[in-house]
């Protein structure tokens, strides 16, 4: 077996074993729904809905990932908006039903942060943030989602680097390193700068500033941003003349590795830009200007907002450091099997993967071979096994064949209230009570924009 032959079949390995099972989404189900009942005891959040986001909504998160949670505040038809002090207030409140409630462990209230958050640790150990108002995180949620439906390895790459950063303690803005969006944002550049490229400039998905165009009536904002996403994706998916890039896995993540072992260095002078797909020159970049940071990742859908804002100069060089020594062991001639897995997952996470076969075949999970651009429609979040009850939760990708790409128009993931009452109320239709109002379980997705294909 070759380097990049054992590599793919650790890295499959590795996916095997960090991909959520049934019971890890029944279990962040069963959190949101404990948490609706909280909110719902509030008096001052009477009306408010408990809606999840980040990378349960995207689909890009592990067996051991978090949820993160939006209360959005009830303003009518329109966008609520609310000031950080009020915010605040509101945390406060839910941190003492939190703890009224019990069950709740290492409750943490963190108010200094551009967005307020509360953190706790529900059953099953399961991590959980709160914050209020989160609309915008909501539609990054998705917008990532429809990212990984353009082609799988996306999600794969997502999941494997941030593994891989969690080992080399390279994943926490606490201590000055990468966050996992930013992380995400890297993945998408790399897919965006490698030849042929497999994702286009995120402004060919969604020109403009997303959180800017959050306005208004919420219904219409978010129909406008759902169906220039479909528009455009739908587009890319039908266009024929796309050259098809067909680089495996293990070539995908080498090429990463290697793509940023100059990172500081290069931070120093260049950003990185996921919205124009390339390097941008700082000090010509005027978006980004008066600003100073030790790295630059443009968030592409809040411009001109730095992702890794929080990443600090000393930490910077650890993050170089972690991609060259990793770069150096995956270009080794005498490439070890361990030594490959202790250096691509925590300790806890190599357990799992030594008790995998390596029998690729038996391997089921969407995704989890490399899939080319052009096999995958775009869809909402569907299991193979679910789509005969409607009535069932409509969240990871397809887990079978792919209808032929003219069937299947990009849809947006369901709302949070509908995949909550959807996952609840599995086995019938029916009518869930809301915070002040019954919400009626849908069997069909919100909408279907016209496709171009």
């Amino acid at each position: 077996m070759n380097g990049y032959s054992l590599l793919e079949h650790t890295l499959q390995n590795i996916l095997h074993s960090i991909n959520p099972s049934e019971e890890d989404w029944s279990m962040r189900f069963q959190l949101i729904h404990e948490l609706r009942a909280v909110v719902e005891s509030i008096e001052i959040l009477r009306g408010a809905t408990v809606e999840p986001f980040g990378s349960f909504v995207s689909n890009l998160f592990t067996r051991w990932g978090d949820v993160d949670i939006s209360i959005e505040l009830p303003n009518g038809l329109h966008i609520s908006a609310a000031g950080k002090k009020y915010k605040l207030s509101l945390l406060g409140d839910v941190l003492k039903a939190l703890r009224a409630k019990g069950g709740c462990r290492k409750l943490q209230f963190i108010t200094n942060a551009r967005v307020p958050i509360l953190k706790f640790q529900g059953n099953n150990n399961i991590s959980c943030d709160i914050s209020i108002n989160n609309l915008s995180g909501q539609m990054k949620s998705k917008i990532l989602y429809w990212i990984n439906m353009i082609d799988g390895r996306f999600r794969d790459m997502v999941l494997l680097v941030k593994e891989w950063a969690k080992a080399h303690n390279i994943n926490d803005s606490k201590t000055g390193t990468l966050n996992s969006y930013s992380l995400s944002l890297l993945v998408v550049f790399h897919l965006q700068t490698c030849v042929p490229a497999i994702l286009p400039p995120l402004k060919e998905i969604y020109p403009g500033s997303m959180v800017d165009d959050l306005t208004g009536v919420r219904a219409s904002a978010e129909k406008f941003i759902e169906e220039t996403c479909a528009m455009n994706i739908n587009r890319l998916m039908s266009n024929k003349s796309r050259v098809i890039n067909r680089s495996s896995l293990s070539e995908l993540f080498i090429s990463f590795i290697a793509k940023f072992c100059n990172i500081s260095s290069r931070a120093s002078a260049q950003g990185i830009s996921p919205f124009t797909g390339q390097w941008e020159d700082i000090v010509s970049n005027m978006r980004w200007l008066p600003k100073t940071y030790t790295i630059f990742v443009e968030d592409p859908f809040e411009q001109p907002l730095n992702s890794a804002r929080g990443v600090s100069t000393k930490q910077l060089t650890r993050i170089e450091e972690a991609f060259r020594s990793t770069h150096f062991m995956l270009c080794s001639s005498n490439l070890n099997e361990n030594e490959v897995i202790s250096t691509l997952v925590k300790p806890h996470v190599s357990k799992f993967v030594a008790r995998i076969s390596g029998n690729q075949n038996n391997y089921s999970r969407n995704g989890l071979r490399p899939q080319l651009q052009g096999q995958r429609a775009i869809h909402p979040p569907l299991q193979a096994h679910h789509q005969r009850q409607a009535q069932r939760a409509i969240h990871p990708p397809l887990r079978a064949q792919h209808q032929p790409q003219a069937q299947r128009p990009i849809n947006p993931p369901l709302q949070a209230h509908q995949l909550q009452d959807k996952r609840m109320n599995r086995n019938q239709n029916s009518t869930v009570q809301g915070p002040t109002q019954a919400i009626r379980v849908q069997t069909q997705t919100v909408w279907r924009p016209k496709s171009g294909v």
